[in-house]
C-alpha cells in the first residue's frame, strides 16, 4: 500500500499566536530551510528540513522550491460570491449601491445554472489567490447555496455559506419570508452542514433589511442546530448606522439589535465594524463574536477606517474579509495592502507579522477553527500556499534588497497579488497551480 506521507522543502513561515498578544517575536515560526510533512492531508511535523529529511521513512516524495515561501492557506472571512462580477461598479456609497448594483446581479441566482457557472469561476478565484477558506454570502435564492457548496465540496475545501435572509426593504424580487427564509435555511442546513468541510452560516443581510421576525427566526435556527454560524454586517457606513437606530428605536445600539435576537456568540462574524462605540466593542468582546475588517470595500465606498487597535484593547477576535465585490480584489496580499494604508491614516502601524496572522491564524480563530486551519500545527488540516518571491521582476529586485524576514514579508505583501500565488493546497492536495 503506498503512503500518503509527502513533504515540502521551502521557507516557511507561520503565525502561532497574536502580535498584538505575546510580542511579535514569539507570534511566528520561521524555518529558512524548513521542511513541512503531510500525512494523509493533515500536518504531521514541521521544522528544519535537515533534521527532518534524516528521519523521513524511505520512499517518502520529497518536493523542493526554490525561491518560495509556504505559508497556510489565506481565510478570507467575509465575502460575497454573487458579487464576482460587480467589481468595479462605479460611484455610490453602501446604501445607493445596494440599490442600483447589487440588487439587481443577485436576482440572476434564481436561475440555477448561473449560479452553478458564478460559483465555479468564484472557487477558482479564490484558489488562484491562495484563499482556501472563506465565510460567503449566498443570495436568498437556495440554488445560490447549492452551487457555491457544490463547487467547494469537488475540491474538498473548507467553506462556510448561507443563504440570504431579507424580507424588508430591499425589492420584492429579493425578498423572502420570515417562515420561507426559515423554512429554506433548514432545508440548507440539513443538506450541507457537516458535509465533508462544509459548514452552514445563518445569514441575514444586516438589520435594515430583516424584520423582528425574520431575526428572531434566525435565532431561533442557532438554537435549533449545532455548531452555525451567524454572518451579517454591522456598522458599516454612517447613513445605515442611523437607519437602523430609526428602524429599532427600542435598542441601545445597531449591535443592540443583534443581540437582543440572540445573534451574538462565539461563531458570529460581523462583516466591517467601522462605526462601534466601547460598549458595542466591550459586548463583542464578551460574546466571543468577531468583526472581519474589509479595508478595500471601506476605501472604495468611502465607508470609514476601520479601528484595529481598539478591538485589540478589547480583544475581540478580528479576521480578514475581501468583501468582494465592493471589495476590489481577491487577493488577501493586495487586502492586506490596503489595510496597511487604512492603519497609516490613522496613525497606527500595521506589522508584517500582524498581517500575516490577520491573513491565516487569526482569520481561523474568527472562524473558531483554528484547531483545523489557520497554522501549521501538528493535526492541523493541510490547506497552504506556495508563494513566489521572484512572481515579477520588480518582486525579484526588491527581495534582492531587502535584508530581514519582516522586510521581504512586508515587500510580498505590499507588491503581492494572485501573481505570487504558485500553488495552493487543500487538505494535502493541490487545487490550484499556476502554469
Amino acid at each position: 500500500m503506498t503512503s500518503a506521507r509527502k513533504a515540502y522543502r521551502a521557507s516557511i513561515l507561520h503565525s502561532i499566536a497574536d502580535p498584538a498578544e505575546v510580542g511579535i517575536e514569539a507570534s511566528y515560526e520561521y524555518f529558512e530551510d524548513g521542511l513541512l510533512i503531510v500525512s494523509d492531508g493533515r500536518i504531521e511535523a514541521l521544522g528544519e528540513a535537515e533534521s527532518l529529511l534524516a528521519e523521513l521513512p524511505a520512499g517518502t516524495e520529497v518536493t523542493e522550491y526554490a525561491n518560495g515561501l509556504l505559508m497556510p492557506g489565506f481565510i478570507d472571512t467575509h465575502i460575497h460570491y454573487p458579487q464576482t462580477g460587480m467589481i468595479a461598479s462605479y460611484g455610490e456609497q453602501l446604501l445607493d449601491w445596494l440599490n442600483n448594483y447589487t440588487f439587481p446581479a443577485e436576482r440572476e441566482f434564481e436561475n440555477p445554472e448561473h449560479a452553478a457557472e458564478v460559483a465555479e469561476i468564484f472557487i477558482r478565484e479564490l484558489l488562484r489567490n491562495g484563499t482556501t477558506s472563506a465565510l460567503v454570502f449566498g443570495t436568498v435564492h437556495k440554488a445560490s447555496v447549492d452551487a457555491l457548496f457544490s463547487a467547494a465540496e469537488k475540491r474538498n475545501l473548507r467553506m462556510i455559506g448561507g443563504k440570504v435572509l431579507m424580507d424588508r426593504n430591499a425589492p420584492d424580487y429579493l425578498t423572502d419570508t420570515a417562515e420561507s427564509g426559515y423554512q429554506d435555511s433548514r432545508e440548507l442546513i440539513e443538506r450541507w452542514h457537516g458535509k465533508g468541510r462544509l459548514h452552514y452560516a445563518v445569514t441575514p443581510r444586516f438589520a435594515p433589511t430583516c424584520s423582528d421576525e425574520q431575526l428572531a427566526s434566525a435565532g431561533q435556527l442557532l438554537q435549533e442546530y449545532e455548531g452555525l454560524y451567524m454572518h451579517t454586517h454591522l456598522s458599516e457606513n454612517r447613513d445605515e448606522v442611523e437607519w437602523v437606530k430609526s428602524l429599532f428605536p427600542q435598542c441601545s445600539s445597531y449591535l443592540d439589535v443583534y443581540d437582543h435576537f440572540n445573534l451574538l456568540s462565539e461563531r458570529s462574524v460581523f462583516a466591517h465594524g467601522i462605526h462601534l462605540c466601547d460598549d458595542e466593542c466591550k459586548r463583542l468582546a464578551e460574546t466571543g463574536s468577531a468583526i472581519a475588517f474589509c479595508p478595500t470595500s471601506n476605501l472604495f465606498l468611502g465607508s470609514g477606517l476601520f479601528n484595529l487597535p481598539k478591538m485589540e484593547q478589547y480583544g475581540v477576535n478580528v479576521g480578514l474579509g475581501t468583501d468582494v465585490g465592493a471589495g476590489t480584489s481577491f487577493s488577501i496580499l493586495q487586502t492586506l495592502n490596503e489595510a496597511y494604508k487604512v492603519m497609516q491614516l490613522q496613525g497606527a502601524k500595521l506589522s508584517p507579522f500582524k498581517s500575516l496572522y490577520l491573513a491565516t491564524l487569526g482569520g481561523a480563530r474568527a472562524l473558531r477553527l483554528d484547531d483545523r486551519i489557520g497554522s501549521f500545527s501538528p493535526g492541523n488540516e493541510a490547506d497552504f500556499v506556495l508563494l513566489d518571491y521572484h512572481c515579477t521582476p520588480l518582486m525579484q529586485y526588491r527581495m534582492q534588497q531587502a535584508r530581514t524576514l519582516d522586510e521581504r514579508l512586508f515587500v510580498l505583501m505590499t507588491l503581492g497579488d494572485d501573481r505570487a500565488v504558485r500553488a495552493t493546497f487543500a487538505a494535502g492536495q493541490c487545487v490550484h497551480q499556476r502554469d
